[in-house]
C-alpha cells in the first residue's frame, strides 16, 4: 500500500491544534480522485439489499422483536428476496449478548431467503467480547469484504476495539485495513459500499477522518444501525443511512419495518416498509432525488438531456408500470438480465430548478403503489447548501421525507429518545 497525503483537516477530538488526524489517529486517506471524472466505468448491474433494524431481542419484553422480526422475514421472502442481492443486520442484534437470545435470532433467519451479513453493536459487545456474536450467529471474523454485483462491500467492527457501550472505535489494524481496501478501490469497475453499527461522527476518536477517506475513496452510501430511528444524511460527498431498530422503537408508534437500499451505477436510493404496509412497494433509482445528490455533474444524478427514469418494483405479479413527468407519460419496460427492474426515458422539463418524478405500479391483482421524487436541474443543483460541519455526522440529515419514512424524530435513546 502506497504512502498517502495527510488530512489538512484539524482534529477534533481533545488534541493539540496542530494535531493531523491522519497521523495521529493511524488514519492515511486513500489518493483522491475527482467525482466526476471518477475511474469507474459502471456496466449499470444495481446491487440493492434490505436492511433489518438492529433487533434488540431480550426477555427484558418478551421478546416483542423476534415476532416483528418472523413478520418480517415473510413479508421479505414473498416480496423482496427475488429482487435483492442480501439482508444486512446492521448490529445491536441481542440485547445483551446472551446464546438464548442469538438462538431466537438464528431461529428465525433459518427462513429467510436470502444470505445474510451481519455485524456487531455495542449490545452485542455487552459480554465483553463478540465470541458468542460470531458463534451463534455463524459470523465470519470482521472487518470483512465481500465484492456484489462489482461492489467492494465493508462490513466493519468498531465495537471490539472500545471499552464497551457506545465506546466505539476502529483499532490500529482495523484502520489499516480499511485504507488498503479503498485505495484497491481504484482497480474496481464499480464504487465502493461499507456497512457499519454508526456514523463516523459517533466515533471516540478518528471519525472526521474516516469519513474523509470515504469520501476521497468514492464511497457511495454508509449503512448504520444504532439510531433507532430512520435517518439519511448527505454530506454532499457520501450517503449516510440509519434504519429504524426492530425493538426497542419509539418514533411513528413504534411501527417496524425493512429498509431496501439500492445502488444503480452513481445513484443512491432508500425506502422504509412498515411490516403492515401493502405491496408492491416502488423505488425510483435513477435520477437522484434531490436530497441524494453528492456529484451535480453526475448526469446520471442530475440529467442533462432526456431524462431517463430506472425504477425498481418489490411485490408479486407486476402488471404495468408507468412513469410521467409533468403531462409527459411513458410505460416503462423491464430491463433483460435485472430481477424487478424497469425503465423509460422522457423529455427533462426546460428552464425549471427541479421537477418530480413519479413511478405508478400495479400488479395483477390490482394492487397500485407509487415514488415520486424530486429531481434537480443543473441549474437548480448549483444553489445547494450544506452544513458547516465535520462530515459524516447527523448536522447533515436531509430532514423529513415521509413518503419515505424519514419523520425526522431523532426518537432514540442517543438523542431525543428515552432511556432503554
Amino acid at each position: 500500500m502506497g504512502v498517502y497525503p495527510p488530512s489538512t483537516h484539524r482534529c477534533r477530538s481533545r488534541c493539540s491544534a496542530n494535531c493531523n488526524m491522519a497521523s495521529h489517529h493511524g488514519i492515511r486517506l486513500a489518493e483522491a480522485w475527482s467525482l466526476p471524472g471518477c475511474r469507474f466505468s459502471s456496466s449499470r448491474a444495481m446491487l440493492s439489499w434490505v436492511h433489518f433494524g438492529d433487533l434488540h431481542v431480550s426477555h427484558d419484553d418478551s421478546y416483542e422483536s423476534v415476532g416483528l422480526l418472523e413478520r418480517l422475514v415473510s413479508a421479505v421472502n414473498t416480496n423482496v428476496a427475488h429482487a435483492v442481492e442480501f439482508a444486512y443486520l446492521p448490529g445491536d442484534n441481542a440485547n445483551n449478548g446472551k446464546p438464548e437470545q442469538y438462538a431466537k435470532i438464528r431461529s428465525i433467519l433459518s427462513s429467510l431467503r436470502l444470505p445474510t451479513n451481519a455485524i456487531p453493536g455495542d449490545h452485542d459487545f455487552e459480554p465483553g467480547s463478540l465470541e458468542t456474536f460470531h458463534r451463534e450467529l455463524g459470523v465470519d471474523s470482521l472487518p470483512k469484504q465481500v465484492t456484489v454485483k462489482g461492489h467492494r462491500c465493508l462490513f466493519l467492527d468498531i465495537v471490539s476495539a472500545g471499552e464497551g457501550g457506545p465506546d466505539f472505535r476502529l483499532g490500529a489494524a482495523q484502520t489499516e485495513w480499511i485504507a488498503a481496501q479503498l485505495a484497491a478501490c481504484v482497480d474496481d469497475k464499480e464504487r465502493p459500499v461499507v456497512f457499519m453499527h454508526a456514523y463516523p461522527g459517533d466515533l471516540a476518536e478518528g471519525g472526521e477522518a474516516l469519513a474523509h477517506l470515504f469520501a476521497s475513496a468514492g464511497v457511495l452510501v454508509v449503512d448504520t444501525g444504532h439510531t433507532h430511528y430512520n435517518e439519511l444524511l448527505n454530506d454532499g460527498s457520501v450517503i449516510y443511512a440509519a434504519t429504524r431498530s426492530t425493538g426497542q422503537i419509539e418514533e411513528d408508534d413504534g411501527r417496524a419495518g425493512v429498509a431496501i437500499v439500492t445502488v444503480d451505477a452513481s445513484v443512491v436510493s432508500w425506502r422504509f416498509q412498515p411490516v403492515s404496509a401493502a405491496w408492491p412497494l416502488v423505488m425510483i433509482t435513477t435520477p437522484a432525488d434531490r436530497r441524494l445528490v453528492t456529484d451535480p455533474a453526475d448526469q446520471r444524478q442530475v440529467p442533462v438531456g432526456n431524462c431517463e427514469v430506472r425504477a425498481k418494483v418489490f411485490g408479486q405479479q407486476i402488471a404495468e408500470v408507468v412513469v410521467s413527468i409533468g403531462e409527459q407519460r411513458a410505460t416503462m419496460q423491464p430491463v433483460s438480465g435485472e430481477h424487478a427492474v424497469w425503465q423509460a426515458e422522457l423529455p427533462r422539463p426546460p428552464d425549471v430548478d427541479r421537477y418530480q418524478v413519479t413511478v405508478v405500479a400495479s400488479d395483477a391483482n390490482g394492487n397500485k403503489a407509487l415514488d415520486t421524487i424530486e429531481v434537480l436541474s443543473r441549474q437548480g443543483a448549483g444553489s445547494r447548501a450544506f452544513a458547516a460541519a465535520p462530515p459524516g455526522t447527523d448536522a447533515h440529515a436531509v430532514g423529513e421525507w415521509a413518503d419515505h419514512g424519514l419523520l425526522g424524530s431523532q426518537l432514540g435513546p442517543n438523542k431525543k429518545g428515552r432511556a432503554w
